[in-house]
Formats: C-alpha cells, sequence, structure tokens
C-alpha cells in the first residue's frame, strides 16, 4: 500500500465533471492534496444546455472562475412555441426565467472550473476505484487502470465521489443503486445539431410540447443549438433494448412526425456525442459515512427538470470546503456541519424538480393546460414579480448559506 509522502492532507476525488473539479479547487485552497480519478481516457469538453443560477453564479464568483465560463446568450435570441405543422407563437426563453441563468454548454462550466486548477493537481485517468475500506483517520483505497488492468491500493484522508448519477463511489460504499435512485419515469435524448433547425436563425429557440412528451431546442451564441427530446414512459428498461433512435421516435408517434419533427430526429440519430437516459433523483438518508462523501448528482440529482444541477454541484462543493476550514482538524463534524446546512435546500429544490416536471414535459392533457397558465403568468408583467418570488426563495436562501 502506499501512503502520502506529503504533510498535507490527501483528498480522492472521484470524477472530472463540474462537482469534481469544484471540489478540487476548492479544497486545493483549504490546504488539501487533491488527487482525481477520471473513468474516461481524456476530459470531456463538450457537453449539453446548462443554465447556471444565482446560486451557481454566486459560487462560481466566489472561487474566481465564473468570468472564465463566458455566457452564450444571444442578444436577440427569442423562444417560439410551436407545433408538429410549424405553426409559431412566441414563447418565453430560458435566459428569462426568474433567477437569470447564464446560458452556458456543460463544457463551458467545466472548463472554466479546470483552468483555475493549479498544475500540481494529479488527474489519473482511465482510472476507477474498485475497492474501498474505511481505517482510523483514512479510507484505503484500490483504483484499477480500466485499459492495463494495474491496480494499486493508497490511503487517503478522504474520497469524495463526484462520479455522477450512477456514482461507483456510491455503490462501493453505501449500497446498489436501486436502493437510491427514485425513478421518475421519464426519458431524455440531447445532443448538439449539426445546424440551426431549419427556416429558423441560429439563436432561435423552440418548443413542442404536448401530453407526455416534448422537444426543446436550446440557442447558444456563435454556437449550433442543443435539442433535448423528454418524453414519460411506463417501461423505463424497454427503452434500452432497441436503438435510441427508434425509442425516441415510437415515443413521438403513432402521429405523423412532419419536416420539423423529421428532422430533428434525423440530426440527433447522427450525433456522434450524445446523452440518451432514463430521469432518476437520487435519494439519500446521509450524503457521508466514515471519511467518504458524495457531492453533486451523485448525492442528490436534481434532475435536469429542477435546472439547479450544475449550480447545487458548486455551491455545494464550495461548502465542502468552507466547512472542512471551519473544523481543520476534525474531519467527521466538518461534514456533519455540510450536511446539515446543506440538506434542506436540497430536499426543496428536490420538490420544486418534481413541480417543474409539468413545465418540460407536461404529463398529460391537464398539465397541458396548466403550462399553458404557467406560460402566461410568468410573462405578464402583472403576476411575474409573484412568480419570480416565489421562484427565487429557494435558489437566494441557498446563495446565502454558502458563504456561512
Amino acid at each position: 500500500m502506499t501512503t502520502s509522502a506529503t504533510s498535507g492532507r490527501r483528498v480522492l476525488i472521484v470524477g472530472l465533471g463540474i462537482a469534481g473539479i469544484a471540489t478540487a479547487l476548492r479544497l486545493h485552497r483549504a490546504g488539501w492534496e487533491p488527487v482525481i480519478l477520471e473513468r474516461a481516457p481524456a476530459r470531456r469538453k463538450g457537453g449539453y444546455f446548462i443554465g447556471l443560477f444565482g446560486t451557481g453564479q454566486a459560487s462560481a464568483k466566489r472561487l474566481g472562475v465564473l468570468e472564465a465560463m463566458g455566457s452564450r446568450q444571444h442578444p436577440q435570441s427569442l423562444t417560439y412555441e410551436v407545433d408538429r405543422s410549424n405553426r409559431r407563437r412566441k414563447g418565453m426563453n430560458f435566459a428569462d426565467v426568474p433567477g437569470g441563468p447564464r446560458m452556458l454548454l456543460r463544457g463551458d462550466v467545466e472548463n472554466g472550473l479546470f483552468s483555475a486548477l493549479p498544475e500540481g493537481v494529479e488527474i489519473r485517468f482511465s482510472t476507477v476505484p474498485t475497492r474501498m475500506e474505511q481505517v482510523d483517520r483514512g479510507v484505503d483505497v484500490t483504483t484499477t487502470h480500466t485499459t492495463t488492468g494495474a491496480t494499486v491500493t493508497e490511503r487517503f484522508d478522504l474520497v469524495v465521489g463526484a462520479d455522477g448519477m450512477r456514482s461507483t463511489v456510491r455503490k462501493l460504499v453505501f449500497g446498489p443503486d436501486e436502493d437510491f435512485l427514485y425513478p421518475l419515469k421519464y426519458m431524455i435524448g440531447a445532443a448538439i445539431l449539426s445546424k440551426p433547425v431549419s427556416g429558423y436563425h441560429l439563436h432561435d429557440g423552440l418548443v413542442l410540447a404536448e401530453a407526455g412528451r416534448s422537444v426543446w431546442i436550446f440557442p447558444f451564441a456563435n454556437h449550433n443549438p442543443g435539442v433535448l427530446f423528454s418524453y414519460r414512459v411506463d417501461d423505463v428498461d424497454a427503452q434500452f433494448r432497441r436503438p435510441r433512435i427508434e425509442s425516441i421516435r415510437k415515443a413521438y408517434g403513432p402521429e405523423p412526425a412532419g419536416p420539423l419533427l423529421n428532422e430533428l430526429f434525423d440530426d440527433f440519430a447522427a450525433a456522434d456525442e450524445y446523452l440518451f437516459d432514463s430521469v432518476n433523483q437520487v435519494r439519500m438518508n446521509r450524503w457521508h459515512k466514515g471519511r467518504v462523501v458524495l457531492v453533486g448528482d451523485a448525492a442528490w440529482c436534481l434532475t435536469l427538470y429542477s435546472g439547479m444541477g450544475a449550480s447545487t454541484g458548486l455551491a455545494g462543493s464550495e461548502l465542502l470546503g468552507n466547512m472542512l476550514e471551519t473544523y481543520p482538524d476534525d474531519v467527521g463534524r466538518a461534514l456533519v456541519a455540510w450536511e446539515e446546512k446543506l440538506r434542506p435546500f436540497i430536499t426543496s429544490l428536490q420538490a420544486h424538480g418534481l413541480k417543474m416536471r409539468a413545465f418540460f414535459t407536461p404529463s398529460g392533457e391537464a398539465q397541458r393546460i396548466l403550462r399553458a397558465a404557467f406560460l402566461r403568468l410568468a410573462g405578464s408583467p402583472v403576476t411575474r414579480p409573484i412568480f419570480e418570488r416565489l421562484t427565487l426563495k429557494d435558489q437566494l436562501t441557498m446563495r446565502d448559506i454558502v458563504v456561512q
């Protein structure tokens, strides 16, 4: 077994995504020595649409990376509500959602964070944890290189699982996925389109919302738009037993797709990089055990319907560093304090995410009608201030809590 040759506290961070890089950056500044594991053979610099809300923006600013993330918002961007016949009417631009989200690609957030990492931070690609054993004041971790099969066992003072909804760290330390994944019975498919949608500008957004299914086109400045398919299913497993595009086409049938949907289907089918997955929340009674802690989607996965996944990944990582600085000689106390401060807001945001499913994808005709009313409230100058206060309450409170 290899032990640390330095006097610093070593932290193993599993996952080179938003939460993982943010944790490495914040803990390094708190005096820790991060080692990052990443299953992929190299950094994944692409990604799909992200709306970074006030909570995430505030954390990114305190971490010194907000400006490096930039913004993809086009000043003349318009969003249209459309139907299969391509009839259009003006809709609500995602950038106009209460909270003033910054329009970004996932890669923009990760690149901004990565650019701030000190050069000496060790990153091991094509490497996964395969065993973890809690010992006195540390964790013995065995890691395996996915190509060569080489293994090594080392001791770390802390392990952070930032490896997503189907976290390997969570499986090794807390239990199998089925104990913590709460399926919403929705599927999503996302990709970056190869060109703007026919008949629309590069900076135009589109929303086609029907009972039980929707398609969103997210526009970006100086970049091809992203497409998001979202649909409700009774049998999630069946969606993976055939090619992804066949599942998507079937979900939007049996009605004729029409030119607009067919164009989007074809572009998604041809995409080299894409996301096709079921939608699940992660629900856990505890996010830490001994000296192993989970952050971001590995711990609470709010789903894209909440709009707060990236923001809470940043804020949760920042708060973890704050608590470890507050209790530098007591990791256990720091983790307890971190969870006590963070959990009420995550619980609230998970409940909010369940409600927001109807905004993204109404489950039936009644929800489709309610969604239309929701858009009218959000767009009316009379009711918008009330709508904003209700929507922003949790975001503002969480933004305040991470600085304490």
